[in-house]
């Protein structure tokens, strides 16, 4: 069953709008994680770039569904939430993994740590 027939002009075009947008920012982010060279560089860009993607399909369903269905949807809103919450928390584990272990065997260059060395007194 198809509903797009059902979909008002206007709102097909910020539907559409917010798709493409997107789809773009997700590419960008793909882009990034496909050109930088270090683990430390790659890990930036996928997540930011899945965020706000996430982010604006998320909003192009809730503008869709609202409209079709005359009322405000907001299972997207649980959605986007999770997404927002998890992806952060990945990067910092996947982060820390790959600082345990570059450490562990002496790679160079790792990031510095960011504990204070004590005193000697």
């Amino acid at each position: 069953m198809i509903q797009a027939p059902d979909l008002p002009v206007w709102a097909a075009i910020i539907v559409g709008l917010l798709l493409l947008g997107g789809a773009v920012v997700t590419l960008i982010g793909t882009l990034g994680l496909l050109r930088l060279k270090t683990f430390y560089e790659r890990v930036h860009a996928p997540t930011l770039g899945t965020t706000l993607g996430s982010a604006l399909v998320l909003a192009a369903s809730m503008v869709c569904f609202t409209v079709l269905q005359s009322r405000p949807v907001a299972h997207e809103l649980l959605i986007g939430l999770f997404v927002t919450l998890t992806t952060p928390v990945t990067l910092m584990l996947l982060a820390r993994a790959a600082i345990y272990r570059d450490r562990s065997e002496g790679v160079l260059p790792v990031p510095p740590s960011s504990r204070v060395p004590p005193r000697d007194e």
